[in-house]
This record gives structure tokens, sequence and C-alpha cells, in this order.
């Protein structure tokens, strides 16, 4: 298995989309409908996780994700999925860890993530700062990690 931090024009690009477009998840097609107009900023990134050349996991780290910019948080691991037959095998906390790495290297010290997921992101590290309204009308919680911090 390896996870890795993509970009337009990367081998594992149009593999993403396609996975992406095909996964069980109602916001796979989002993705993939982004990743096909390359709607990124040059420093934002698709994480893949892949294994024997297929994609089998991703997340983006983005400027920003479900939360209101008017909230000031900023940037954030999102769109986080793993084939339903993968998980369980730690491939999300591979992607994020990746992510976080990445953070890291271009100068962030905390990274947010928004998520409905009880009780799973702080196995990854992340503190739970409330729950706060998204831009889609419903309400989720809201995550931090320092990039320095371990699991």
């Amino acid at each position: 298995m390896e996870t890795l931090c993509i970009r337009y024009g990367h081998p594992l690009w149009e593999k993403t989309i396609a996975f992406a477009r095909d996964s069980s998840w109602r916001a796979g097609p989002v993705l993939a409908e982004r990743m096909e107009r390359n709607g990124f900023q040059d420093w934002e990134r698709v994480i893949a996780a892949a294994e024997n050349g297929s994609v089998v996991g991703y997340c983006t780290f983005t400027e920003q994700d479900e939360l209101p910019e008017a909230y000031g948080y900023s940037p954030f691991i999102g769109f986080v999925f793993v084939e339903e037959g993968r998980r369980g095998k730690r491939i999300s906390q591979s992607m994020i860890e990746e992510a976080l790495r990445y953070a890291g290297s271009i100068g962030y010290e905390t990274v947010y993530l928004m998520s409905g997921e009880r009780g799973l992101y702080e196995k990854y590290g992340f503190t739970k700062l409330g729950e706060y309204d998204t831009i889609y009308g419903t309400r989720d919680q809201l995550f931090s990690r320092s990039t320095s911090d371990p699991a």
C-alpha cells in the first residue's frame, strides 16, 4: 500500500477521478468533477491510497471544506473515503498522516477537519473544537490537529 500526495498530471490523477466517480459515497462524484476541472489552488492536493496501481482511498488537503469561510479556519483535510472492503486497515490514518506531513512541509502548523463521525478522528490525534453549521445547512463537528503532533 502506498499513500501519495498528488496533483493534476500525476499518474494516479485519472485513476483517482474514476475511483471517486464510482465510489459508493455521494460526495465521490463531487470530488471527481472538481478533479476533472482541476479546481484546486497550486498548493492544494489530493491524497490517494493505492495498492498494486489501483486506488483504494482518497482525501483532500484544501483551503476550505464545508465550514463557512466566515469562521476563519483553514486549511482542511476533507473528502476522506476508503473502499468498503479495505476499511479497518488504517488506510484513512495513512492518508491523513500524509496530508499532515505535506501541510507541515508548506508551513501550516494546524489542520482542520469537519466530520459527522463520532469517535473516529480523536483516535488519529484530532481534538474536537465543537459543532458548527456547514455551507450545506447541516451541522458537523470541527476537529483540529497540529502538524507536529504524533497520532
